[in-house]
């Protein structure tokens, strides 16, 4: 992975006011939260700030029949109001299929991510993936791992095909165990 952006040893003051500015931090679930039934999950009851899990479920990514990632050591990252993130680690990924895309973006909780682009012989995709090469201290774990856009390729879970997250930003991963509503979907900005 290429050399990630700079960072200080103390957060900025505007990353502590973005941490600081969410109502929803798991501690309860809003009125307009849809009930579990059994071998479901609310993700109001995830946390914020977002915890990390391993997950050693079979993840496989493919693009047009190819298999871009194949992996049953995946980091699953689950944060209050959003379906979990797959992160596969770089050593299950073909990282010959992706190159460094255009554009970064700040998470107050990990850091600065990069995107990847697919550059496969039958195409090429702008942001199927993206990666935190520096990302916070607290998420140290995810470092040289890859987290991809159920939207821009084919992602599933233990032989079940993942759905895209609402909206154009976001790359959780939908799965029947998840229950919402999702933020993505439109008023959903400050969840």
């Amino acid at each position: 992975m290429p050399p990630g952006p700079e960072r200080s040893a103390e957060l900025s003051k505007d990353v502590l006011r973005a941490r600081a500015k969410w109502q929803y931090t798991g501690a309860w679930r809003p009125s307009f939260a849809t009930p579990t039934e059994p071998g479901q999950e609310s993700v109001w009851d995830y946390p914020r700030p977002p915890r990390i899990e391993s997950d050693a479920r079979r993840v496989v990514v493919r693009a047009d029949g190819r298999v871009v990632a194949d992996s049953c050591r995946a980091l699953r990252v689950v944060e209050t109001a959003s379906p979990p993130a797959f992160y596969l680690p770089a050593y299950d990924v073909d990282v010959s299929l992706l190159e460094r895309g255009s554009g970064s973006s700040l998470c107050e909780w990990k850091g600065a991510a990069y995107y990847w682009d697919l550059v496969a012989p039958e195409r090429r995709t702008t942001r199927v993936a993206w990666s935190y090469p520096q990302p916070y201290p607290e998420f140290d774990s995810i470092r040289e791992h890859f987290a991809f856009f159920p939207a821009a390729l084919e992602c599933w879970l233990d032989g079940g095909r993942v759905e895209s997250q609402p909206g154009g930003f976001y790359g959780g991963w939908v799965t029947p165990e998840i229950v919402g509503p999702i933020k993505g979907q439109p008023g959903s900005t400050d969840w």
